[in-house]
Formats: structure tokens, C-alpha cells, sequence
């Protein structure tokens, strides 16, 4: 069943800034004139009602936004990278795939999310010039885009889920009162997806139904796919649970719809609540007269009709009785079970950026690192000597020096900053 994919999402990188001079002829001190790079292309994700899998999700799954383009001479800026647009089926969730935090819930149609944002273009040189610095020979690289494992899962929204053990007739009642086509056959478990569908009762009222496959016993510990299909019943507002009460095969119908709504409840007692009609499908083979007694059991209860998906018989009303507890319970919202942490995303990123440096002594060599020297380290270019001296006056900027100094240091030990080793000197 192809409603789970993990896929590796790449926002664009910033484009660098240019190191750029002005040549032109009545401006012989020239100075410097390198553009901005580009932003890097951002990933967004939209929802449709016209995908209903995310089977484009499971032969694909890295996925990378255009970055953005070097800025250019003449202080001109470089093209923006394109954000990258995937859709997803309405009813997709999205998890960070390390945590399994849940981020974002897709309930309607044409709805957008931004995941992961481009990275910022490098400034070019024309941004260092200062009274000292009449003429920077660097400029700034491009900040790196974002970066994310996602796990998306599909749980079906429908207004109404048919509900049931295997082979009770749903895929028989579906194609009965919609367009869709399941595959019917007279064995369990014909119907291993959700088959979705519109009921036109007449042209005022229509509603979604979703043939869920068949529950077994036990479908709450993960039995026959259990969790698989149980997820699915989480979305639907009304639920149709179908009994085969002719019991030809030798059940007891009444232990049947006991049995399934122990693994609803089992699952979460929140599916036990929400609000059912029962169906007793197959009246034209009761021959013990099933439906009476079950109806003395459970009429008290709940809403039973007596119907026949084969002939048609009864369905009419079930139909009716369907939408009216439809309207019933419109104010009446059915969500995931888990919370959804709208914070996640800025939480995530700060974590990753880690802005506090880390000082630490190994081997006799000081060791400075964190996010703010892999910034600092993108942005400049370490071959030039304007940039390595824009680089120290950072360093002393963010006080490592004086940390440096506290934990000892003397002239001539050796410090790494990031990837880059030299010996200090006062």
C-alpha cells in the first residue's frame, strides 16, 4: 500500500557575491563593484485533491531546489534559484524523519507549506569598503540551503468510512452507490487499499465514502495491516459499519460487529466515539433471521438498516440516514491523534545552526568550532589576504581570542578554527 515514503529534501544554496571593480572611464580610482549572489530556491509543498497516492514519492526520493546564481560586476545581482514545488494528496502528513515529530497536516485543497528555506546570497565586495578598506579583494560565499529527511503518510480524508471485517461486502456497496471500480472477489482481503468515492444521493446532497479494508482480530497490535487500515478510519466524520448477516460462513454476525468495535476501541477510544450507522448487508440469504436478533441486541444503540448491496435493497435509506448524521456532526472535528508541533521547523534549524561556540583543548591544540565558524568560514576565502584579515577581525569580534587567552594559551601553540590550523601570536 503505497501511502508511506521517506524522501531527502535539499534547499538551494545562496549564489557568492563577486569581487567586481568599476572600469569606468572617468572613474580612474575605480573601487569595488561586485553584486549580491542570488537566494537560493526555496522547497514548497502543496496539497491537491487530484493526486490520491504518493507514488511519485516512492521511485524519487532526493529532491533539490535550484541555487541561486554568483553575483555579477557593476553591482549586479545574481538570479534567484527557482523554488521547487511538490504536491502531495490531501490527508498527507509530514514527520521529521529523526524525531517522527509530526509538522504539518494537509486538510485542504491547494494548501502550501514551506519547508525548507534557500540559502541567503553572498554579499559582493562593493559591501567591505570602509575607510580603511578602500578596496576589498573578497566577498561573501552563499549561505547553504536547507536540509531535511522527511517521512510523508498518506491517511485518507473521506466524510464517511465503511468499516468491517474482510469479504462483508464494502467493495460491493461502493461500487453500488459510486463510480469508483474495487476489485471484487469472493475471498478475504480483495480490497488492500482504500477505495474512495463520491455518493450523488441527488444534486444537493453528495458526500466522500472510503471502502476500508477489511479488520481482523487483533488489527489494533498490527494484525492483517491492521495499523495500516486503522489510520485511514481516523479522518472519516460518520462510519458505516457493515455486518454479512445471511452468516453463510459460518459467523456469528452479532460477534463479528462486537469484535470490530473492540480493535476501534483498542486502538483509540476516539474512533470508538465518533458517530456509526451499521448496515446488516446480505438480507436476501438470511435465512435464520439473523437481523432480528441482532437488532434486538444493538437497536437501542444505534441506527440499523437492513440491505442488500447485491440487489440494492435498503440502500436508499442508509443513504439518507448516512448524510443526515452527516450534517449531524459537521461542527464535529476529527483530526490525528498526535499533536502537530507548529514550532517544530524553527526549532529544528536553530537546533542546527547551534550558534554558540564550543572551545575545547586535544592533543595540546585548541579547538574552536561551532555553526557560527562554518558560517564565518563559508563567507570568506582564506587564499586572500583582505579576506583573512576580514576573518581575524571576526574572530576577535566574537571574543575567541580573550577565550583563548583564559584557557592558557601562549605564542606558538596551535589553534584550529573549523578546518583551518595556525599557531598564535600576539
Amino acid at each position: 500500500m503505497i501511502d508511506f515514503a521517506k524522501i531527502n529534501l535539499k534547499a538551494g544554496d545562496g549564489g557568492n557575491g563577486a569581487v567586481a571593480w568599476r572600469r569606468e572611464k572617468y572613474e580612474p580610482t575605480g573601487g569595488p563593484a561586485g553584486g549580491d549572489g542570488g537566494d537560493g530556491g526555496s522547497i514548497i509543498i502543496k496539497a491537491t485533491r487530484n493526486l490520491s497516492t504518493l507514488d511519485d514519492f516512492k521511485y524519487k526520493t532526493k529532491y533539490k531546489a535550484e541555487n541561486g546564481q554568483p553575483g555579477g560586476k557593476s553591482k549586479k545581482f545574481g538570479k534567484k534559484g527557482e523554488d521547487l514545488i511538490l504536491k502531495v494528496p490531501v490527508g498527507t502528513i509530514l514527520r521529521e524523519a529523526e524525531s517522527n515529530t509530526i509538522i504539518k497536516d494537509f486538510k485542504t485543497d491547494n494548501e502550501k507549506f514551506l519547508i525548507a528555506k534557500g540559502g541567503k546570497g553572498g554579499r559582493g565586495n562593493v559591501h567591505f569598503k570602509n575607510s580603511i578598506r578602500q578596496a576589498p579583494r573578497f566577498a561573501e560565499n552563499g549561505k547553504k540551503g536547507q536540509e531535511i529527511d522527511l517521512i510523508m503518510e498518506l491517511k485518507v480524508l473521506a466524510d464517511v468510512g465503511l468499516v468491517g471485517l474482510p469479504n462483508v461486502g464494502k467493495s460491493t456497496l461502493i461500487s453500488v452507490i459510486t463510480s469508483a471500480k474495487p476489485k471484487i472477489a469472493n475471498y478475504h482481503f480483495t480490497t488492500i487499499d482504500p477505495n474512495l468515492g463520491v455518493v450523488n444521493i441527488d444534486k444537493e446532497r453528495s458526500f466522500i465514502v472510503a471502502d476500508i479494508p477489511g479488520l481482523i482480530e487483533g488489527a489494533n497490535e498490527g494484525q492483517g495491516l491492521g495499523h495500516d487500515f486503522l489510520k485511514h478510519i481516523e479522518r472519516c466524520r460518520v462510519l458505516v459499519h457493515l455486518v454479512d448477516i445471511s452468516g453463510i460462513e459460518g459467523r456469528d454476525p452479532i460477534a463479528d460487529f462486537t469484535l470490530i468495535n473492540e480493535e476501534l476501541k483498542l486502538y483509540n477510544e476516539k474512533l470508538a466515539d465518533k458517530p456509526m450507522i451499521i448496515a446488516l448487508n446480505k438480507t436476501d440469504l438470511d435465512f435464520n433471521d439473523n437481523a432480528s436478533k441482532f437488532m434486538e441486541e444493538f437497536g437501542n444503540d444505534y441506527k440499523i438498516f437492513k440491505i442488500s448491496a447485491a440487489t440494492t435493497d435498503g440502500i436508499k435509506d442508509l443513504l439518507d440516514a448516512t448524510y443526515n448524521l452527516l450534517l449531524e456532526s459537521e461542527n464535529k472535528k476529527f483530526d490525528l491523534i498526535e499533536d502537530i508541533d507548529d514550532n517544530f521547523l524553527n526549532d529544528y534549524y536553530n537546533r542546527e545552526v547551534e550558534y554558540d561556540l564550543q572551545f575545547a583543548k586535544e592533543n595540546g591544540i585548541y579547538l574552536v568550532y561551532g555553526k557560527r565558524i562554518d558560517n564565518l568560514l563559508e563567507r570568506v576565502n582564506l587564499e586572500d589576504y583582505d579576506s583573512r584579515m576580514y576573518f581575524e577581525s571576526k574572530l576577535r569580534e566574537m571574543e575567541v581570542f580573550d577565550k583563548l587567552i583564559e584557557m592558557g594559551i601562549e605564542e606558538g601553540d596551535s589553534v584550529a578554527v573549523g578546518d583551518i590550523v595556525f599557531e598564535y601570536f600576539e
